[in-house]
This record gives structure tokens, sequence and C-alpha cells, in this order.
């Protein structure tokens, strides 16, 4: 099944939407970090693209998005840009930013299962390209600013996009409308990731200490 062309048209805009804020999120990481302009443009471009990216290598799906659309590469870099110019004012956007950041989460959670279904792979690889596209870019961000990858914590970040991808595959399986699947999934992923952060929502933690004695 194949996207319409309204849903089509609205799953790009949100595309950029959220290349935009993971972009300028990733900025703001660069900023804490103390990282030169070059630095900061470069994690943006990473953290916007770099889920796509491993997702295209990983399954050989060229060229890159990125390579295929340079205006995506731009807007990144513009975006990046531009917090360095607004940085006084990003403390005020944070709530907008941690919107943008769960809608981008669930954007490229679906993107990412509509690229390996339409290299016609098996659902559980479908499901793992959503995941990928939707968390790797976060994982690299924190990776070069030498954080622990919010991936790898508690909170829930990797379980949304899980989620999300399972409603999604799960609802083409059972021959459900695809953009009436699309929309109950990313509604149903962006509900979860937001309520997740504003009730402190989080995975079980795995603690080992060695006793000595």
């Amino acid at each position: 099944m194949m996207l319409s062309a309204h849903s089509a048209a609205l799953l790009h805009v949100l595309f950029v939407v959220a290349i935009v804020a993971e972009a300028m999120t990733a900025a703001v990481s660069a900023g804490r970090r103390s990282m030169d302009w070059v630095g900061v443009c470069l994690l943006g471009c990473v953290t916007a693209l770099g889920g796509g990216s491993a997702r295209d290598i990983l399954l050989g799906h060229y060229p890159l998005t990125w390579v295929q659309n340079p205006y995506y590469l731009l807007i990144t870099v513009a975006a990046a840009f531009t917090t360095i110019l607004t940085a006084r004012l990003m403390h005020h956007l944070r709530r907008l930013f941690l919107f943008l950041d769960a809608v981008g989460l669930v954007v490229f959670t679906v993107i990412g299962c509509n690229v390996a279904m339409e290299m016609g792979l098996p659902l559980v690889v479908v499901a793992a390209s959503g995941l990928i596209t939707g968390c790797v870019g976060g994982v690299l961000r924190d990776i070069l600013c030498n954080d622990i990858p919010l991936l790898f914590q508690s909170e829930l970040y990797a379980t949304v996009s899980m989620v999300t991808a399972a409603i999604y595959v799960g609802g083409l399986r059972a021959e459900m409308g695809h953009d009436l699947i699309m929309g109950i999934a990313m509604v149903a992923g962006l509900t979860l990731r937001l309520l997740a952060l504003r009730f402190s929502w989080g995975m079980p933690k795995f603690v080992y200490t060695r006793d000595e004695h």
C-alpha cells in the first residue's frame, strides 16, 4: 500500500520540521561542550540525518537521503548556525523543542519503516529500520558529546520508537488503511513520549555492583 499524496506531503513537512529541531537541539549540546562553529554545524547534521544515513547504509539503500536531496544538508546547517545566533533565546523554547523532538522521533520511525517496506524486507527488519532511523542520530550526538546516550538510559525513548513501529507494522499486517494506521501510530507514539516526559516514566534499570566480600 502506498501513502496518499496528502499524507506523503504531510510526512515530508514533518520531516523537515523534525530535522530542523534535531539540528538545533544538537547545536545547543555542542555549545555546552564549547565546540567551534564547524563542530556545531557538523553535530547538527549528524544528529538530524545520522539515523537515516545509518539505516540506508545497513540496508544498502542508496543514494543516502541527504545525497539524493542535498537541501536537507543545507537546512540542517542553517538550523544549527541559527542556534548560534539566537542562543540566548534557546532556554525559553525548551518545551517546544522537547515536543518537536518527540514529533521527530515518531516521524523518523515511520519513515524508516516505509523505506524498508519499499525494499520488500521482512516485518522484523521493517520495525528495526524504524528504530534505527528514529534513535541512532541521538546516539551519535551523545557519543560525540561524550555523554551516555539517551537510548541506553531508563527514559522512554527507544521504547516509544518500538511502540510506534509495532503499531504501524501491525496495522499494515492487519490490512488497515495505510494513512489511517500511520496517523494512529504517530499519535500513539507522540502521546506516549509526552506522557513519559510529563510523569518521568522510565524503563527498569539494571544495576550490578560486584560484592568484594
